[in-house]
């Protein structure tokens, strides 16, 4: 995985810290974890479909993924102020399902806002 970040500080590592345990509670299937990196305003906007709140998209994440065993594997990932931008593949067994770009908002320590694009 290649990251980067405009400083060298606490903020970007914590930021980048933050996104990656996202990460690893989808694949994990860890929706306690998942929903404490998660504001309970959180919102998720994305070409299929919007989030309002944090319970529904746990709820989607838990009961309503066409296919829950995916890993994402992280390409990039860069780091600025509140916001992270990762590009990165979702695979299952290995194989390409599609291709992301998610943009993430962040606020005191846990993700606001999230924006995804996919091909």
């Amino acid at each position: 995985m290649d990251t980067e970040s405009d400083g060298t500080d606490a903020a970007t590592d914590d930021g980048r810290a933050l996104v990656r345990r996202y990460y690893d509670a989808l694949d994990e299937h860890d929706y306690a974890a998942l929903e404490a990196v998660l504001l309970p305003t959180f919102s998720q906007r994305r070409p299929d479909r919007t989030f309002e709140d944090r319970d529904a998209f746990v709820a989607f994440m838990r009961d309503g993924r066409p296919n829950p065993d995916t890993s994402h594997d992280v390409e990039s990932m860069v780091v600025g102020d509140d916001r992270v931008a990762v590009r990165g593949r979702v695979t299952s067994d290995g194989t390409t399902l599609f291709e992301f770009a998610d943009f993430f908002e962040l606020e005191d320590g846990r993700i606001s806002r999230l924006e995804t694009y996919s091909r």
